[in-house]
């Protein structure tokens, strides 16, 4: 089991991991070794999280969700499959513990006077320097 918080966590067999090669610097060693780790997540069919949740994260993965609701995960970091492995679990449980966070109600206020005050003034401001470029423009034909 991975523990996300202490009240939730997601059983290791909801994950599937495949390793590529990597791209970048590394020499002889990128290209003989597969060490980029390719991490999947099938967060639409996980019982392990609640339906809220599963919203939640498919919107905060943006294009790291599939349309099937799979979240794919790649990381290249490292020149090790273990640490690179580590990396994109570590990745998906940040993912997954903000998705856990409520987000907080907006409380709708208010303009004060002063601000209102300040915004009709540079509006008229913005309008008489408009009006007077208008009127000094025709001076000059």
């Amino acid at each position: 089991m991975i523990e996300i918080t202490p009240r939730c966590s997601i059983d290791e067999s909801e994950l599937s991991f495949s390793f590529v090669r990597s791209g970048g610097p590394g020499g002889q060693n990128v290209n003989k070794v597969s060490t980029a780790a390719q991490l999947r997540f099938n967060a639409a069919a996980s019982p392990s999280l609640p339906d809220h949740v599963k919203r939640r994260l498919r919107a905060i993965a943006g294009a790291r969700a599939t349309s099937d609701g799979e979240i794919i995960i790649s990381a290249s970091r490292f020149r090790t499959q273990e640490r690179n492995r580590s990396d994109a679990l570590d990745r998906l449980v940040v993912l997954i513990r903000k998705a856990l966070e409520e987000p907080k109600k907006r409380r709708t206020t208010k303009p004060t006077y002063a601000s209102r005050t300040r915004r009709v003034r540079s509006k008229r401001l913005h309008a008489e320097k408009k009006r007077f470029r208008r009127e000094g423009s025709e001076a000059f034909e």
